[in-house]
């Protein structure tokens, strides 16, 4: 079942997302070579409780961290380690917030250092496709009509689909109703209603859509060992419109990037 938020609950839902918007703002300008993703981890934890916050996802399924880190060839729910991060790597960072009881939960792929031009390209096109995705969550339309335009971009650049991840409702549960894929047919699906919030994430791969999984039992990697991005925001329907609840500006004004992507899906300043 879908559950519908009052305007209250999403402005509380806005407040963790925001928390993990700032957190990955925050680690933005750590994430270089030498750098350990378990130190990262480390920061990110601090970070999150001393904004009055728990991680999301420390504990939850058992997982061991704050962070899910994934860099180059996994997809996600990589498990930080002590390995340093190299130039010309990409990392995913996924981040949740436990907040008055609703949680926070997005991402962001990092290059570090130089990144070869084709994987620029390919975190370009996946992010570009978030936002594309994101203009489909809009009253009338169905879950098939974001995963299509997900599927359509990413596909038409050559890349691959990722099939057994999705994106998901958001509340007081880090996963609810409905799963949004990244792929799908116009018109099919659960209708959007004015209330809902979800998680909308592009898991895009440079090679084939297939996955593997590590026998730690979380990491999940390419089949082909290509690189794969990954970027994610929470959304509101609200007034028949998708409204950002998260916000990369955090991570952009950290590393001097000037981008005016989020300008259409948002009625709120952040501070």
């Amino acid at each position: 079942m879908i559950k519908i938020k009052t305007a209250e609950e999403i402005e509380l839902m806005r407040e963790s997302a925001l928390i993990v918007s700032k957190t990955l703002g925050m680690l933005a300008p750590e994430i270089k070579p030498g750098v350990t993703s378990l130190h990262l981890d480390k920061l990110a934890e601090e970070f999150i409780r001393d904004h009055g916050a728990e991680p999301g996802f420390l504990g939850m399924y058992d997982f061991p961290n704050t962070l899910n880190m994934s860099p180059n060839a996994q997809v996600v729910h990589g498990i930080p380690n002590n390995e340093p991060l190299k130039d010309g790597d990409i990392i995913s960072v996924d981040c949740g917030a436990l907040k008055n009881g609703f949680y926070g939960d997005h991402a962001y792929t990092f290059e570090i250092g130089e990144v070869a031009p084709e994987t620029k390209k390919l975190l370009q096109v996946t992010k570009e496709s978030l936002y594309i995705g994101i203009r489909e969550f809009r009253l009338g339309n169905r879950v098939g009509d974001v995963g299509h335009a997900i599927q359509k971009y990413t596909e038409d650049h050559g890349y691959g689909v990722v099939r057994e991840l999705v994106g998901h409702g958001l509340g007081k549960s880090l996963h609810e109703k409905p799963e949004m894929p990244n792929y799908g047919k116009r018109g099919r699906g659960k209708k959007f209603v004015n209330g809902m919030v979800v998680a909308i994430e592009p898991m895009i791969n440079m090679g084939t859509n297939r996955i593997e999984q590590l026998k730690d039992g979380w990491t999940i990697l390419t089949a082909d060992g290509q690189p794969s991005a990954h970027f994610e925001h929470d959304v509101a329907l609200i007034d028949g419109k998708p409204e950002l609840l998260s916000t990369f500006r955090y991570i952009y004004d950290a590393l001097g990037i000037k981008s005016n992507e989020e300008e259409e899906f948002r009625r709120h300043e952040f501070h």
